[in-house]
């Protein structure tokens, strides 16, 4: 009897974690443990005034893009030719003008996410090109694939944000692909969501598209959209990038601007020299956005992995990539800017071994760095070139530890627990105490796919290791779907924009204006 009642709870746990969001939204974590720090102030001061000189005296190449360039020039740089030189005074006067915290809108209410501060939200994987799963390996992203993981992080619990680019959809043109992304986030998940930044004007549908859910007047008090901006390391920005983080900042759309390093590479081999190039393209581009509108939302962003002397492959979970997301959100910090890094990264193929040490390896890192926003935190792998099924739902197990380990301890009356220790006394056990009944459920860390059973048990239910039971567990997810409801009118209006846009770019027309 006893172990009829405890497979059956075991079972409910396992439905619960699979079922659909509830109504009631999920909440960013707060973190309130003290963040590690790696720098002290005098460290962080050299770091920014090596920055300082880099932008002063090496320079940012602006390619192909030139409004930038003028506007740059009009606001006091020196420009030349497609060489941009700021001196401190004038980047600082504008990067101070960035919010350092703000709020961005979800189509449920009770999903919008504070950004900033002790807030951490975990985002999705971003932009692979391939996805996998236990039963057919890698193969090229579809649509199916897209909208399957934007199911998924609508049903996880520990995700925050709908994410981006959960996957690049193949079997769609590349020049509407977009659309269809967009649409999918909106329609399949009721979570804030990431928009386009392949082109200006893939970013001004993803603003026209979060018009037409909450209203134009509402996302310029409060965003609705953020757009991942790159800088294209080392010291260089593009049209592409510059043109995408211009539309947004012009309608105060959020923008993560985010240097994309691989160092020794892209940023010379020492950790010095590349956080100050890290910090320098980092300011360069939000003080762009702060040119372009005062008051843009921005977060100072960082991907930094380091190359492999030996083979030249970009390594993950590496000491070398912690210190360097420690000393990253202290530089955020210091210029009062929200802060994104970190992920659940390996450069693994598969979900094994080594994807669990590396992706540990840096996911701890950034929950005690304080991290704000964590793109990457589910179904990264091969560094980056894969979406994977089951090492997504690995990836919410970890991003459920976190969760509980941000509360911290408690040290309430209730906490010390004085009644169980009246109740049982010494010698005894508190397993039946009323004290242990009352908090059984939410005590500790409850695993969904990790085993926590012995040996004979294990083996009795089949000898199921993580890949099996991930496997099963995603594919109930998709079973248990139910999609949130969205007012008919949006959704035709949505729709009608879609087709409008599509018409546009496959007949080659220039983008034109939107009216219902």
């Amino acid at each position: 009897m006893a172990d009829r009642d405890r497979h059956a709870r075991r079972r409910e746990r396992r439905e619960r974690s699979s079922r659909t969001a509830q109504p009631g939204g999920i909440k960013p974590l707060v973190n309130k443990l003290p963040v590690t720090e790696v720098l002290y102030e005098v460290d962080i001061e050299k770091i920014h005034q090596a920055s300082m000189r880099l932008l002063s005296d090496i320079g940012i190449l602006v390619l192909d893009y030139p409004p930038a360039l003028e506007l740059f020039k009009k606001n006091g740089a020196k420009v030349e030719g497609e060489m941009v030189w700021l001196d401190e005074d004038t980047l600082m006067h504008f990067v101070r003008q960035a919010p350092a915290t703000f709020t961005q809108l979800a189509r449920n209410p009770a999903n919008h996410l504070p950004i900033g501060g002790k807030n951490i939200v975990f985002a999705p994987v971003y932009g692979p090109p391939f996805v996998a799963d236990r039963d057919h390996g890698r193969r090229e992203a579809t649509i199916e694939d897209f909208r399957n993981f934007a199911k998924l992080t609508y049903m996880a619990q520990h995700l925050h944000s709908a994410g981006g680019t959960l996957c690049e959809p193949n079997d769609i043109d590349v020049k509407e692909r977009h659309l269809d992304m967009l649409l999918a986030h909106i329609t399949l998940n009721d979570k804030a969501f990431m928009g386009s930044v392949t082109h200006a004007d893939n970013a001004r549908d993803s603003v026209t598209m979060a018009e037409i859910l909450f209203g134009a007047e509402a996302i310029r008090a409060n965003p609705a959209v953020i757009g991942l901006v790159n800088a294209s390391s080392p010291l260089r920005f593009d049209d592409r990038m510059l043109g995408a983080l211009e539309v947004y900042a012009q309608a105060n759309q959020g923008v993560i601007v985010t240097p994309f390093i691989i160092a020794g590479a892209m940023s010379p081999s020492t950790l010095a020299a590349t956080l100050a190039q890290q910090n320098a393209e980092a300011l360069f581009g939000i003080a762009f956005a702060q040119m372009v509108n005062p008051g843009t939302p921005s977060i100072y962003g960082s991907f930094l992995a380091n190359i492999d002397m030996r083979s030249g492959a970009p390594c993950f979970g590496t000491p070398d990539n912690a210190l360097a997301l420690y000393a990253g959100a202290q530089l955020a910090r210091h210029y009062h800017l929200p802060y994104r890094s970190g992920g659940n990264f390996t450069a693994s193929r598969i979900p094994d071994a080594q994807a669990g040490y590396e992706s540990a390896g840096t996911m701890w890192p950034t929950v005690q760095a304080g991290v704000n926003f964590v793109l990457h935190a589910a179904g990264w792998l091969e560094g980056g070139l894969i979406s994977g099924y089951e090492k997504f739902v690995l990836d919410l197990e970890v991003c459920g530890m976190m969760a509980k380990y941000v509360e911290g301890i408690g040290l309430s009356d209730e906490d010390f627990a004085w009644d169980a220790f009246e109740e049982v006394g010494p010698g005894n056990h508190f397993l039946g105490s009323a004290h242990t009944m009352r908090h059984y459920e939410t005590a500790f860390y409850q695993h969904t796919v990790f085993n926590m059973d012995n040996y004979e048990k294990w083996a009795e239910e089949g000898s199921q290791d993580s890949y099996e039971k991930a496997n099963a567990l995603w594919k109930r997810m998709l079973r248990n779907y139910e999609a949130p409801p969205l007012d008919q009118a949006i959704t035709e209006e949505l729709n009608a924009f879609v087709d409008h846009r599509r018409a546009e770019i496959r007949a080659g027309k220039p983008r034109s204006g939107w009216k219902k």
